[in-house]
């Protein structure tokens, strides 16, 4: 089977037409015209050009498009220069270019639904962990030692008794009763 350009070609020659006539009938230039017909593809920027102009100028032919843009495929997966995405700057492609096309290439609804589900069965775990280990917890430890310092004189285990105050029940002292 002849190639891309060779089919091309023969076609538009079988039926008499100028590279001139295919400019002006298809709105493509004459020298992307010419360079399809030479499978010379450095006039194009990317590969999705040469699909698209190999497409219209196949159809105006009346040839088989499908069987002529698999033939194109067949073709420029063998250039390593065109079978992958375009490069948008002309410069070469390093890891993050490949992870955010790599990314482009994500169904982003699932992706979403699946990492909602992941956040709200991770945040149900933490918060039963949190909260066994605050159950588990001395409700009173954050407190801290109290608040009383026996003095020297006074056993450890004895608190000192004021001798001439009583404590009212309200909290309050009130003088010692007289006898």
């Amino acid at each position: 089977m002849s190639s891309v350009a060779e089919q091309l070609r023969q076609a538009r020659e079988a039926q008499g037409l100028s590279l001139r006539n295919m400019a002006d009938a298809t709105k493509i230039r004459t020298d992307h015209l010419d360079a399809l017909e030479r499978a010379d593809y450095e006039p194009f920027p990317a590969p999705v050009y040469i699909r698209g102009s190999v497409r219209t100028y196949a159809g105006f032919l009346k040839l088989d498009v499908p069987a002529v843009l698999a033939a194109l495929d067949a073709e420029l997966a063998q250039s390593p220069n065109l079978s992958g995405p375009p490069s948008l700057t002309g410069e070469r492609r390093g890891p993050l270019d490949w992870v955010t096309y790599q990314l482009s290439l994500v169904n982003w609804r699932l992706t979403g639904l699946a990492v909602l589900i992941l956040a709200v069965v991770g945040g149900g775990l933490i918060g039963w962990q949190f909260w066994n280990r605050r159950m588990q917890e001395d409700p009173l430890g954050h407190l801290g030692p109290g608040m009383y310092r026996p003095t020297a004189a006074a056993g450890a285990d004895v608190l000192p008794i004021p001798t001439n105050a009583v404590l009212a029940p309200s909290g309050g002292n009130v003088p010692a009763p007289r006898r």
